[in-house]
């Protein structure tokens, strides 16, 4: 484990490729939140020469776990976490929800990324491509929202559908959920919360399908990345 307290902390280029050539590995870097490295967590990451880090995290979330480190630029933007808010409203009824209706707030989750926050998610891509200098972006856990984003980087690299997934499911090996975020929810509905299932993102890319056609589209469209954009985002993160 790269960051034991970032424990999903890991380089997004490792072990994957596209076009024929493996990524570039040293440039960016997914993680969950960096609110608790320690002295060795902090080195490391100024060892690998991190300049920036993207907070996808939501306002409450950002303030209860705020982190400054010095020489890394924090880079504020905001997807707030709607499946908490509706877990705790359950919660609050006494309707806790069962595994499969938590399965379905997740795709719903995903679904939403898609449809309310391409903005968001448009800036992000555009600091990826902008910044030359190395970047980590983050969520909480790093698994929904940073799953999410990693996705749509590597489809605009044109790296393998089936590779993308199993990046995206490595969470389920790294993440180790942290004790204040266990709740009083049974173990299977946890699971679902804090782990990622395929279908999860799955609900993402048929989202983007069926509202803009295929993933191409919506990168050129919605997400503003025009073909020298994407020409140039694949010359800074592929070998070659």
């Amino acid at each position: 484990m790269l960051i034991p307290t970032a424990s999903n902390f890991r380089d997004l280029g490792a072990g994957l490729s596209a076009k024929g050539a493996p990524l570039r590995v040293g440039l960016l870097y997914r993680s969950s939140h960096l609110a608790d490295l320690d002295p060795s967590g902090l080195a490391t990451l100024r060892a690998l020469g991190v300049t920036h880090s993207i907070d996808l995290r939501g306002q409450e979330e950002r303030a209860a776990k705020p982190y400054a480190i010095e020489g890394l630029y924090n880079v504020p933007m905001t997807v707030e976490p709607v499946v908490v808010r509706r877990i705790k409203a359950l919660a609050a009824s006494g309707q806790l929800p069962t595994a499969l209706e938590a399965q379905e707030i997740m795709r719903e989750t995903y679904r939403n990324f898609v449809h309310q926050h391409t903005p968001t998610y448009a800036r992000f891509l555009r600091q990826v491509l902008d910044q030359p200098t190395p970047q980590v972006f983050h969520c909480t856990a790093g698994k929904d929202r940073t799953g999410y984003g990693a996705a749509l980087i590597l489809s605009a690299l044109e790296v393998d559908r089936a590779d993308i997934e199993h990046d995206y499911m490595r969470t389920n090996r790294l993440y180790r959920r942290e004790a204040g975020l266990e709740g009083s929810m049974p173990e299977d509905v946890l699971d679902v919360l804090w782990k990622v299932q395929p279908d999860f993102l799955q609900a993402a890319f048929d989202a983007i399908d069926h509202a803009h056609g295929s993933m191409d589209a919506f990168l050129q469209g919605p997400l503003g990345l025009s073909h020298a954009d994407r020409t140039r985002l694949q010359a800074k993160l592929i070998e070659g």
